[in-house]
């Protein structure tokens, strides 16, 4: 409804993650050098950590998006509410490969079999474990199990691990220093800063075509921030419901004291402490 109300193309502030909106912040900006390099390395896990909605599902499918398909085959598990077992087999599928029923060996060696048919086919095999705070130790003993294929001196398989701030808490665990020595990269995704904040509005806003000048004023810019501690997902959300009830009354701009509330009854109705 407020696209033709403001001449936009799309609407600017969705929630769903998408690569083409990726937000170059300082922290945003580490973070994807950190995951570069540890692509470059070829090896072990690389770890995202970063509140709900700080951006680590956009930030991973942005890097994905510049890997060369003919080098990397790349696979995602989003459910993570599984046992070691149900983990391997969620694996394969994510591969496009058909895992046999049986024992837990069996599916080991046909996944071994399939990343060394891979490598030998001049690639190499990628896999992106999202929401991996819901993973036991068991299950993260797993997947540096798989870690260990090699071909020659060549590791088979290379993970992210994707997930709020409890994936660090989890990789604490004693008896997961195994695990830790193959963390090779790891970064956590801050909130945007208030500066940045009014940066990824305008950015954002761009994007969709808003070519009119400051529609945010500085005022409206603060209060975002203030009520969504800088969070991305939350940007979205209030932003939106502001431009929407701009848009039914008819208001060319969003200053502060008018956004004001709107932010309380969006508040209200979500629930979220973040926006209060």
């Amino acid at each position: 409804m407020f696209e033709s109300h403001f001449g936009l193309d799309a609407p600017p502030f969705q929630l769903s993650p998408d690569p083409a909106c990726w937000f170059q912040s300082r922290g945003h900006s580490q973070a994807m050098s950190y995951l570069k390099f540890g692509v470059f390395q070829r090896e072990g896990f690389i770890v995202v950590s970063g509140e709900i909605g700080a951006g680590k599902t956009t930030l991973v499918k942005s890097l994905l998006g510049q890997l060369d398909p003919a080098q990397v085959l790349a696979a995602e598990v989003a459910n993570t509410q599984l046992d070691s077992g149900e983990l391997l087999r969620a694996i394969g599928q994510a591969f496009g490969v058909p895992m046999p029923d049986g024992s837990k060996a069996r599916m080991l060696g046909t996944l071994e079999a399939f990343f060394t048919a891979v490598a030998a086919g001049g690639r190499r095999a990628l896999l992106v474990v999202d929401e991996a705070q819901n993973l036991g130790p068991s299950e993260i003993e797993e997947l540096r199990m798989l870690s260990n294929f090699q071909l020659g001196s060549r590791a088979l398989l290379q993970s992210f691990l994707v997930g709020q701030p409890g994936l660090r808490d989890l990789l604490r665990r004693p008896g997961l220093e195994q695990m830790r020595q193959r963390v090779i990269a790891a970064c956590h995704l801050a909130p945007l800063s208030a500066a940045e904040t009014g940066a990824y509005i305008g950015f954002r806003l761009e994007r969709a075509g808003w070519a009119g000048g400051e529609l945010f004023d500085p005022g409206a810019v603060e209060l975002v921030h203030a009520r969504t501690g800088g969070v991305p997902r939350r940007i979205n959300l209030l932003c939106s419901r502001l431009l929407l009830t701009a848009a039914l009354e008819q208001r060319p701009r969003i200053d502060g004291q008018w956004a004001q509330p709107v932010a309380d009854e969006l508040q209200r109705e979500v629930g979220e402490p973040a926006l209060a």
